[in-house]
């Protein structure tokens, strides 16, 4: 699976009310191991940062001017997104300014290209509710290095996301195998393992195990103000 860790710096916060992308950071991942195979761009946006962001990202008038125009760098950054899964922190930000940059060259919007795009700000909240879930606070959750970013640089923060993201998941491709590999275990004249002639024992949770696990399920109801499924569930069930 091929992933782009994706984040964008911008002149200000609004694509609709003219502000423009000056950075692009985008780290790729191939079977979540990083590939080296990233894109850095600086784009002169044609108009100067509002204050606030300046502040941001610390990227000046004078330090762009020199730089490509977004129509220069349009096409390469297509293709590199081309059929990728896209991952990108608070994405309707970023996908916001990307297809309005797309849109004025006539092209299609990200989405059109890309295989799917994962908004980690999202996944975040629901493992999190009620928690500070910016970059910085999940990198601090997830024991994540980000000593580094005095300010918000695209480039860093894709590499920073690739990391907060490989801490979300950790553990999910434990138990998971690809088709490839499948057959590579099927086809090479490795002996298969038939797993039904093993009986698995059930071990039931003891009294102070199903009081930790209660007391954990308390502090998330609390954390999401009442809104977890199974609270709601218990009074149906019953």
């Amino acid at each position: 699976m091929r992933q782009i860790f994706l984040d964008t710096e911008t002149t200000g916060l609004s694509a609709d009310n003219g502000d423009r992308i000056i950075e692009i950071g985008c780290v790729e991942m191939v079977n979540r191991k990083l590939t080296g195979n990233n894109r850095h761009l600086y784009v002169n946006p044609g108009r100067d940062s509002h204050e606030e962001a300046l502040k941001v990202h610390g990227i000046t008038s004078e330090f762009l001017k020199d730089k490509p125009k977004f129509a220069e760098v349009a096409d390469d950054l297509l293709a590199y997104l081309q059929g990728a899964d896209v991952v990108i922190h608070n994405a309707p930000f970023d996908l916001g300014f990307l297809n309005m940059e797309f849109a004025q060259l006539g092209y299609s919007t990200v989405q059109a290209v890309v295989a799917s795009v994962t908004d980690t700000l999202v996944m975040a909240k629901e493992l999190y509710p009620g928690k500070r879930n910016s970059l910085d606070a999940l990198c601090d959750r997830l024991e994540v290095d980000n000593s580094g970013r005095t300010l918000h640089g695209a480039l860093l923060d894709a590499e920073l996301l690739a990391d907060v993201f490989i801490n979300l998941t950790r553990g999910q491709n434990v138990l998971l195998m690809d088709d490839s590999s499948a057959n590579d275990a099927a086809g090479n004249g490795a002996p298969l393992m038939d797993l039904r002639v093993f009986k698995l024992p059930v071990l039931t949770a003891n009294e102070q195990e199903l009081a930790a696990h209660e007391a954990v399920l308390k502090q998330i109801d609390k954390d999401s103000k009442g809104k977890t499924v199974w609270r709601v569930l218990e009074p149906a069930a019953a």
